[in-house]
C-alpha cells in the first residue's frame, strides 16, 4: 500500500513538474511547440493596446460610480472598450455591465447551501468534486446500471441521486476535459488545475439545479471557465445566471433540446444573405452547411479564436450589447475571410478555414478595428427571425398552427405598429422572394415608422385646427395689420399699461395728448386683447425707438397730418360721390410734406429737454 502511495506521489510530482516546466503567457496560456501548437491553434503575440496611468484612473473612477441605466455611463464604457480594456479591471467591468449583485440580491437562491446539497449524491456514488475527471468511468457504470434497473451491491437502498444527476456529472465531468487544456487553472493535475476544474465543477451544477429549464447543455463550460478567469467562484456563478436568462444575451441560444441554437444559426444564414448575397450563395455551392461554423461560434462565444486579448475584447462588446454584438462578430470575420473564401471551391478547404479562423485575421490590431466599424441594427435580426418563422412555418404547415387574433382596431394597430414594427402579415403578405422580402420589410418598416412619426408631430403643433401655410398667415397678418391705425395701436398700449399716460404726460411739461376722435381714426375697441402680429411690428430698433418716443406730442400731430394729408383707399363695393371727391397728392407733393414734417420735427426736438440719443436712432427715425 505504501509503495502504490509512494508511485502515485511520484506520478503526481512527474507530471507536476512537467507542467511547471511549461511557459505560460501573460493569459495563462501554456506556451506549445511544434505538433502540439498545430493542434491546440493557439497564438501568443498579443497585440492588445494598453492605457496609461491617467486612463487606468479615469477608468478606475467611471467604475466607481457606475449606474447602468446611465447613457453617459454606457458611452464612457464604450470609449474605454475602443481603446482597451485592461485585463486587471477587466471583471470589474464586467460586473459592472452584467449587474450581478442585483441579480444576487433579488434571488430566493442559495449558492452555498446548493453545493451542500449536491455533495451528497457525490458522496454516495463515490466521486468527489477534485477528482471529478477520473471518476468518469464510474460515473458511466452507474448509469448504465441505473438504466438497466441493476444498482451495485454496495449501494444503499435510499439513493441521495438519481439517473439525471448521474447524467448531468457524467457530461460535465467530460466537458472539462475539453474545456482550454491549455490553462494552467485547467491543465494537468497541478494544485492549481485541480481547483480550478472543482470550482467550473461546481458552478455549472450549481446553475443546473438553480435553472432546471436549461439544465447544462454542450458550450457551457467555456462560458463559465472565461467567467472564472476574470471573476470569483461565486461571481461567475451569477454572471453565468445574467447571460444565460435576460433575452439581451444569450437566453435564445441555450435549451436542453439545442432546437434554440440551430434557429439562431438559421438566422444569422438569412442575415448573411442580407448583407453578403454573393459570398452566402457561394457557400451554399460547396455544400457548407451555415449550422457547420456558427453553433460552435455562438456556443463557445468565439472563445476558438487563437489570439486571446481578440476573444476577450470580444467578450467585453458583448457584455455590452449583448446577441446583437454575437451577430456583429460572426459577420466580420466573414467579411475578412470574403477574399479568400471566394477562391476555395472545395468544402474541405472552406468550412477548416471558418472553424479555424487563421491567424493573421484574428490578430487584435486586424480583427477589432474591422469589428468596430461594422453595424448591426437589432432591427435586422428581428426582420431575419421572422423569416426563418414563415420558412418553418411553411415547411410545416400542420405543425406550431395558431388561432388567428380577432383583428385590432385601427388606432390600436397604429400604435403597435409605430412601437414594435409591422406584424408578421404585413410584413410579408406574399414572398416569392426571400432577399427581395427582406430588402421591401424594411423599406416599409421605415417608411411606416416615419408616417407615425409626422403624424405625432402634427398632432402636437396643432389639436384640431389644421397649420396653415406661410402665405397664408402673412396674407392674414397683413389684412389685420392694415385695419387698425398706428394711433389705435399705441391707444391700447397705454390702456394695457395703465399709468403709460400720466407718465408721458408729466415728461412734456404739461401738454396733453390729443385723443383720437372717432371720425378721425375710426372706433377704438379696448376691451379685446392686442393681436400677436402687432407685437411682432413694434418689436425690432425702430419699434423700440417708436415705444420711447410715443409720448411726445409732436411725433402724434406729425402722424396726424400725414395721415389726414394721405388719400383714403376706396372700397371695391361702393365709390365716393361726385361731389365730395377724395383728395389726392402726388407722389413728389407728399415726399415733400414727409421731408418737411421730419425736418421741423428734429428741429423741436433739440430744443426740448429729452433729445435723442444717438445718430443711430435719428437715422432710423
Amino acid at each position: 500500500m505504501g509503495r502504490r502511495r509512494r508511485r502515485s506521489s511520484s506520478t503526481f510530482s512527474i507530471k507536476r513538474r512537467t507542467t511547471e516546466s511549461l511557459g505560460f503567457d501573460e493569459f495563462g496560456f501554456a506556451h506549445t511547440k511544434g505538433k502540439d501548437r498545430k493542434l491546440q491553434h493557439r497564438c501568443h503575440h498579443y497585440s492588445y493596446p494598453q492605457l496609461n496611468a491617467r486612463r487606468v484612473k479615469e477608468l478606475c473612477e467611471l467604475l466607481s460610480y457606475w449606474n447602468g441605466s446611465s447613457f453617459i455611463c454606457r458611452s464612457q464604457i464604450e470609449r474605454f472598450m475602443r481603446m482597451g480594456i485592461p485585463p486587471a479591471l477587466r471583471g470589474r467591468v464586467w460586473k459592472c455591465l452584467l449587474n450581478i449583485d442585483k441579480l444576487r440580491e433579488s434571488s430566493a437562491f442559495n449558492y452555498q447551501k446548493c453545493l451542500d446539497e449536491i455533495r451528497g449524491p457525490l458522496v454516495d456514488l463515490g466521486v468527489s468534486e477534485y477528482g471529478i475527471i477520473s471518476a468518469i468511468a464510474t460515473l458511466n457504470d452507474t448509469e448504465n446500471d441505473l438504466g438497466s434497473n441493476r444498482l451495485p451491491s454496495h449501494c444503499p437502498p435510499d439513493l441521495a441521486y438519481s439517473s439525471a444527476d448521474v447524467t448531468i456529472f457524467r457530461q460535465i465531468a467530460l466537458d472539462l476535459q475539453r474545456s482550454f487544456p491549455t490553462h494552467r487553472t485547467l491543465m494537468g493535475e497541478s494544485p492549481e488545475a485541480i481547483e480550478g476544474q472543482a470550482k467550473l465543477f461546481r458552478v455549472l451544477i450549481a446553475y443546473a439545479k438553480y435553472n432546471p429549464k436549461i439544465g447544462y447543455s454542450q458550450g457551457m463550460s467555456y462560458i463559465a471557465a472565461v467567467l472564472l478567469m476574470n471573476l470569483s467562484e461565486e461571481e461567475a456563478f451569477w454572471a453565468l445566471g445574467v447571460l444565460l436568462e435576460k433575452p439581451k444575451y444569450l437566453s435564445e441560444l441555450f435549451d436542453l433540446s439545442g432546437e434554440k441554437i440551430q434557429h439562431q444559426a438559421m438566422v444569422f444564414h438569412q442575415f448573411l444573405k442580407h448583407r453578403k448575397p454573393q459570398l452566402s450563395k457561394h457557400i451554399e455551392d460547396v455544400r457548407v452547411s451555415p449550422i457547420h461554423f456558427v453553433i460552435p461560434w455562438f456556443l463557445t462565444l468565439f472563445t476558438s479564436l487563437p489570439c486571446w486579448d481578440s476573444v476577450l475584447a470580444i467578450w467585453d462588446l458583448i457584455m455590452l450589447h449583448g446577441l446583437s454584438a454575437v451577430f456583429r462578430t460572426g459577420l466580420t470575420i466573414i467579411q475578412l475571410l470574403e477574399s479568400r473564401l471566394m477562391n476555395l471551391t472545395d468544402e474541405a478547404a472552406v468550412l477548416p478555414m471558418l472553424l479555424r479562423v487563421p491567424v493573421d485575421v484574428s490578430q487584435h490590431c486586424v480583427l477589432l478595428p474591422a469589428l468596430w466599424s461594422t453595424e448591426v441594427q437589432e432591427w435586422e435580426i428581428k426582420c431575419m427571425n421572422s423569416l426563418v418563422l414563415e420558412e418553418t412555418e411553411g415547411h410545416h404547415p400542420g405543425k406550431n398552427e395558431k388561432p388567428t387574433p380577432p383583428p385590432l382596431p385601427t388606432k390600436v394597430k397604429e400604435q403597435q405598429e409605430s412601437v414594435d414594427g409591422p406584424t408578421l402579415e404585413a410584413k410579408n403578405p406574399v414572398r416569392k422572394d426571400s432577399s427581395a422580402s427582406g430588402v421591401k420589410n424594411v423599406f416599409t418598416r421605415l417608411v411606416r415608422m416615419a408616417q407615425c412619426y409626422l403624424l405625432d408631430k402634427g398632432c402636437k403643433s396643432g389639436d384640431s385646427k389644421p397649420c396653415p401655410s406661410r402665405g397664408t398667415s402673412a396674407r392674414h397678418r397683413s389684412s389685420k395689420a392694415s385695419s387698425l391705425t398706428q394711433s389705435q395701436i399705441r391707444t391700447k398700449r397705454r390702456s394695457q399699461k395703465g399709468v403709460s399716460q400720466q407718465g408721458s404726460v408729466s415728461r412734456t411739461k404739461g401738454q396733453t395728448l390729443p385723443s383720437p376722435t372717432p371720425d378721425s381714426d375710426g372706433p377704438v375697441k379696448d376691451s379685446r386683447p392686442e393681436p400677436a402680429a402687432f407685437r411682432r411690428m413694434g418689436s425690432g430698433p425702430v419699434g423700440r425707438v417708436a415705444r420711447r418716443r410715443s409720448s411726445l406730442p409732436l411725433r402724434v400731430e406729425s402722424l396726424r397730418l400725414l395721415r389726414t394729408r394721405t388719400p383714403q383707399s376706396p372700397s371695391p363695393l361702393s365709390s365716393p360721390p361726385p361731389s365730395s371727391p377724395a383728395p389726392s397728392l402726388t407722389h413728389q407733393s407728399r415726399k415733400t410734406a414727409l421731408s418737411r414734417e421730419l425736418s421741423s420735427r428734429c428741429n423741436c426736438l433739440n430744443k426740448t429737454t429729452n433729445p435723442l440719443r444717438n445718430t443711430q436712432e435719428s437715422q432710423l427715425i
